[in-house]
This record gives C-alpha cells, structure tokens and sequence, in this order.
C-alpha cells in the first residue's frame, strides 16, 4: 500500500494516478525491470545533505549523481549523498529506499534531473518495494514545485562528465 501521507496529499489535490503494483525489488534498476518500465521512466529519489540541510534529488532509474557537477549547478559548499541510516526516521510511512519524490512533505528541498522532464508522465516508488505510482508531470511539478537541474547525473555505463577547469588569465 502506498504511504497514506502521499495518497491523502494526491486525493486531496484531486490528483489522477495510477498504482502499478510488481514483485518485491530493492534497487531502482530491479524495480523498472520487475514493473516493466524502461529505467530512463522511472524516477529515484535520493536524498542529500546540502550544507547541512536534507534535500531530495530525483533522477532517472537508469543514472547516477554526479556530485562534482551537481555541487556546482546548485553552488553550495558541501553536497553529499545520505545514508538511509541518516534520514529513515524522517519517513516514517516509507520502507528504506522507496521514498516517493515528494519533499515538499517533509519540508525538503526537491531537485529534478532535467531528462525527467521530457517524459509526459513520472513514474516512482510510492513508499513501498512492491508499488509503483504514476502521474502526470505537470501535475508533479505544480505540487512539488521542484528545482530543476540540467546537470547532475549522467547514464549508468556512461563515463562521468569530467570537470571543466576555468582557466585563470593575469593582465
């Protein structure tokens, strides 16, 4: 069952979703695989430690953070990925690992990888291991009012975007 918190909020708002139950999976990868859902349509959250505040960072199933690139697209100091030990009391209703992109919620800052954007919906756990939910985008962004990020994650198998040093020029 989906956490009651995101039902009630989506209900509330008039929301239309669907709820796409599959097989236990505990990784973002065996999730899309055992859902049936292509990796680049499956939205994972996690969550980061931006300058000592949690933040939620939603990317593909198929991508990875990339810290360096993320860091500088949002320009903070300190960015780095949590460990569920460090935030699973904060969710209560949610199995480890399958918290849905909703920060608002919880009074967190949400960060979306652009390549979400150019799907017509959002497909992501919705609190549990067995249950998917999908919406419509625009509706996820008119709730979630998220923070788009054009860089911070690249593909899974693809090299990481290297850094670019900015030459220092002396007249």
């Amino acid at each position: 069952m989906p956490a009651k918190k995101l039902v009630e909020y989506l209900d509330n708002h008039s929301i239309r979703y669907l709820t796409l139950e599959h097989s236990p999976a505990f990784t973002a990868q065996e999730v899309a695989e055992s859902a049936h859902v292509r990796g680049h349509r499956l939205a994972k959250t996690v969550i980061l430690d931006i300058d000592n505040s949690l933040a939620m960072f939603v990317l593909p199933a198929s991508y990875r953070v990339d810290i360096d690139s993320l860091k500088r697209s949002i320009q903070v100091c300190k960015l780095e990925i949590c460990t569920e030990q460090q935030f699973k009391d904060l969710f209560p209703s949610c199995e480890p690992g399958a918290l849905p992109p909703f920060g608002n919620l919880y009074g967190m800052d949400v960060y979306v990888a652009e390549t979400l954007s150019s799907e017509p919906e959002i497909t992501f756990c919705s609190g549990t291991h067995s249950e998917l939910i999908q919406m419509s985008y625009a509706d996820f962004v008119r709730l979630v009012q998220p923070i788009l990020i054009k860089h911070g994650a690249y593909p899974i198998g693809a090299t990481p975007p290297k850094m670019h040093r900015q030459g220092l020029h002396f007249h």
